[in-house]
């Protein structure tokens, strides 16, 4: 039997487990609202009759417009979560940046959808959170 003679390292590793657990949850819940939009886009390109709006809102817009504006900002956000699920710094930035987009651009959406729109403008926040508080930490790991 051998003894580690030298002494306990002193030294901060930098990151904590579950702050790069917070941040990679946030890359798939980033994912996950990529994915959400993309559906959301295709949904409104294929059948613009499928979103109705129910009473009369301030704004009114082209569904098929905005199916590709959804089906546009859906796969740029999946893209940046795989960035992000590697660490990289410009992932964070542009992560944070798009989950404002998103949550404007679902706000936007919200006479047509109500509750999908909701859903996504959560996991958004929950994304800008994350990143934010702990993103630093996944590339360090």
């Amino acid at each position: 039997m051998t003894t580690d003679t030298r002494p306990p390292s002193t030294e901060p590793t930098g990151y904590s487990a579950g702050a790069v657990g917070v941040t990679a949850f946030a890359a798939v819940l980033l994912i996950m609202a990529g994915l959400l939009q993309a559906i959301q886009g295709v949904v409104a390109l294929v059948n613009d009759t499928f979103f109705v709006v129910g009473t009369e809102y301030v704004f009114t817009f082209d569904v098929t417009s905005w199916g590709w504006v959804h089906l546009a900002i859906g796969l740029v956000l999946v893209l940046v979560g795989v960035a992000l699920l590697r660490g990289s710094l410009w992932a964070r930035i542009v992560g944070v940046a798009l989950a404002c987009l998103s949550i404007v651009v679902n706000f936007l959406w919200l006479p047509y959808y109500p509750l999908w729109s909701l859903t996504v403008i959560a996991f958004d926040l929950l994304v800008i959170w994350a990143l934010v508080a702990h993103g630093k930490d996944i590339s360090r790991a």
